[in-house]
């Protein structure tokens, strides 16, 4: 069986870049790479010993949440059956 946890990535979105960036490297010793995104403007990618451990990015115009937030995605095996199983009210 596979333990491994389906958080896949974990991104931060804020107005504040700079400063959380500074803040989470600081705190949690990553480092930070900045890639071009274009019309999103920044995004930046938290690092751990060369691996991509989280992201971080400024809201767009259809975020809706006021303030900086996490947020994580998740792995599963069969989205469809996920899908079904959360439309059937299991997982509670």
């Amino acid at each position: 069986m596979d333990v491994r946890s389906p958080f896949v990535w974990h991104e931060l979105v804020t107005t504040a870049q700079q400063a959380s960036g500074e803040f989470f490297s600081a705190l949690l010793g990553w480092t930070r790479a900045a890639v071009d995104a274009g019309s999103f403007g920044t995004y930046t990618l938290f690092r751990v010993d060369g691996h991509d451990v989280a992201g971080m990015m400024n809201p767009t115009a259809d975020t809706r949440i006021r303030g900086s937030f996490w947020h994580a995605s998740i792995s599963v095996e069969d989205v469809n059956e996920c899908a079904r199983r959360a439309a059937d009210r299991r997982l509670r």
